[in-house]
């Protein structure tokens, strides 16, 4: 896809991750947007509407984020395998770059997917990635207090919970909090370390 960003490639125990290609579009889409009412987005930051897009729509879109990165920055979005089959995404967004700060997100799409171990290694893998890649002394996390799935994926990686704005989130009739969890690049890599010893 696009310019000369360089593709990007990594394999965990359950998971392969790499950067999208012109034939992974449709696959994405169909995943994405197949459905009216898809069950991820009841978990995935639903009170934001879902952007609808045609495929080809979705199409450009994806090739203007290539676009817009820098040849000197890592794919901002990566395709999660299973199985040799597309499952989701990991992606990365600035918060604010001029002081490189990072947030991160996955989807999963097809809920018989979901509890399985997938989105913890692919979120494992992308934030190992991410510090090897970029200068950044911090990767953070936002979700919201009704995903408690999340909050256990970005806990069994080690990050903290480093804020909880209270009742700013409505979704169908309730009000919940707003979630912001992190972990520090010495706090990785002691975890690393612990995790592999020498």
């Amino acid at each position: 896809m696009g310019n000369a960003l360089k593709k990007v490639a990594l394999r965990g125990e359950k998971v392969f991750l790499r950067s999208l290609n012109e034939e992974d579009l449709p696959i994405l889409w169909k995943l994405i947007y197949g459905d009216k009412d898809p069950v991820w987005k009841k978990w995935d930051a639903p009170y934001y509407s879902l952007e609808p897009h045609t495929l080809e729509s979705y199409r450009s879109h994806e090739h203007a984020r290539v676009e817009r990165l820098k040849r000197d920055e890592p794919d901002s979005r990566l395709v999660i395998i299973v199985q040799n089959k597309i499952i989701g995404t990991v992606t990365y967004y600035w918060e604010h770059k001029p002081s490189l700060w990072l947030e991160i997100g996955i989807g999963i799409y097809n809920p018989a997917f979901w509890c399985n171990g997938y989105g913890t290694e692919a979120l494992g893998l992308w934030i190992e990635h991410l510090f090897n890649s970029l200068p950044i002394e911090r990767v953070g996390l936002t979700t919201w207090s009704k995903n408690e799935r999340m909050m256990h994926v970005g806990k069994k990686l080690g990050m903290k919970l480093e804020g909880r704005l209270r009742k700013c989130r409505f979704f169908e009739g309730t009000f919940y909090d707003s979630i912001r969890m992190g972990i520090l690049r010495e706090e990785w890599e002691s975890r690393q370390n612990i995790l592999s010893p020498p």
